[in-house]
């Protein structure tokens, strides 16, 4: 799937849309409001996602570099992997158990190899999220080996900003908004 700016998001369809969580925490996943984002090695290009939904808290998958859990809820009953600026991808839903709190289990492999690269020939990190029903917990990493979720945990936290679907990406408003907001950090990217 594709990944832009570091991220792709899961995204509930009638859920908010999020811009600019706040990943230093678990430098992995961040979410607010029921947005929720994946940060990536690479800034724009492939990566391979893999999901799994539980009836229960399975274990971690074992030989993944970096391993994060979150909490969210899921209003109508979907949770999909989508690229920051497209449909989502032709994965299952990780609500499996439709409306409701999951908990969330984020594996990711291979961020060290192409950081900040835009053209990578070869997909070079994977992910792996693990979802399951749970009441909500705080933000838990799990696993942390990988240099560039040391890098994006000792980063200062942004402010985060969470938009609702007038103000998305989809409608010209969003866009200029977005354009306006990435100015005013310098982000001409």
């Amino acid at each position: 799937m594709d990944v832009e700016y570091h991220l792709f998001q899961l995204t509930d369809p009638q859920g908010p849309v999020a811009d600019d969580l706040d990943a230093s925490r678990t430098g992995l996943v961040s979410a607010d409001g029921g947005a929720i984002e994946v940060t990536t090695g690479i800034h724009t290009g492939d990566v391979h996602v893999t999901v799994e939904s539980y009836a229960e808290r399975p274990d971690p998958a074992p030989g993944w570099e970096e391993i994060a859990e979150i909490s969210c809820r899921s209003s109508s009953g979907e949770l999909l992997v989508t690229p920051f600026t497209d449909d989502p991808a032709d994965l299952p839903s990780l609500a499996s158990q439709g409306p409701g709190s999951y908990r969330l289990r984020v594996h990711a492999c291979g961020r060290d190899r192409a950081v900040d690269q835009a053209t990578v020939d070869e997909v070079v990190e994977t992910y792996l999220i693990q979802s399951w029903p749970a009441a909500h917990e705080d933000a838990l990493l799990v696993k942390a080996t990988d240099t560039y979720g040391a890098q994006v945990r000792a980063q200062l936290a942004d402010d985060t900003i969470v938009i609702d679907h007038e103000d998305s990406h989809d409608t010209q408003t969003g866009q200029e908004r977005d354009i306006l907001r990435r100015a005013e950090r310098g982000d001409y990217s």
